[in-house]
């Protein structure tokens, strides 16, 4: 994706598809509020002359999708965040995906790192408008349960730092303790988050200038 007028496609799109507007911003690495903005831009009638979100929504757009499509670069993009986490905790036998994209990642890492994989659906997913927290996120019984164990958390992008917290919150409500998260990029800078240390390979730094 190159400019704002194609994410309004692919918000377009997906929209379309039946997405959740949270699933909409999971899919297109954006932040919640502008995925409602492309959402309901996309179904506006006549787009303005000049297509640039508005201030209150500024965000910044990550597409890791070179590295996503082809397994030999995700598995060597999950071996670096892999190798930021190995100087975190020495009896972590977990490692949590966020999904969706989290979880291939998280695959990878636990292959990695030699633990065991489970996978937590943030509320986002189910969200559309309103207060998220009306929402609930959940872990895939079909993977690893907490079941109070100490554990690395993967996703790939951090926003705002809403779902990361959420999930942190969600695995010490079963027990378990995030010892380090890992991401792609983080548009925040994090150092930590809820106590718990925030690594990623790329930093976003947005500089305006008057």
């Amino acid at each position: 994706m190159k400019n704002v007028d194609d994410l309004i496609d692919s918000a377009a799109e997906l929209a379309e598809r039946g997405l959740s507007k949270g699933e909409i911003a999971d899919e297109l690495n954006v932040s919640r509020e502008t995925a409602s903005w492309l959402v309901e831009r996309a179904g506006a009638e006549e787009p303005a002359e000049e297509t640039t979100a508005p201030t209150a929504t500024s965000d910044i757009h990550v597409d890791w999708s070179a590295i996503g499509r082809d397994s030999s670069r995700l598995t060597f993009a999950a071996k670096a965040m892999a190798d930021l986490l190995s100087k975190e905790g020495e009896d972590v036998d977990l490692t949590v995906g966020i999904e969706k994209a989290g979880a291939p990642l998280a695959t990878a890492i636990a292959r990695e790192l030699d633990t065991d994989m489970g996978t937590y659906a943030p509320a986002k997913h189910q969200w559309e408008e309103g207060d998220i927290a009306e929402h609930g996120g959940g872990f895939s019984r079909n993977f690893a349960g907490i079941r109070d164990r100490d554990c690395y958390l993967v996703d790939d992008i951090i926003t705002s730092g809403t779902t990361m917290r959420e999930s942190i919150e969600a695995i010490r409500a079963q027990g378990g303790e995030p010892v380090a998260c890992v991401v792609l990029a983080d548009k925040r800078g994090y150092d930590e988050i809820e106590g718990v240390p925030v690594h990623s390979l790329i930093d976003v730094v947005r500089v305006d200038r008057e």
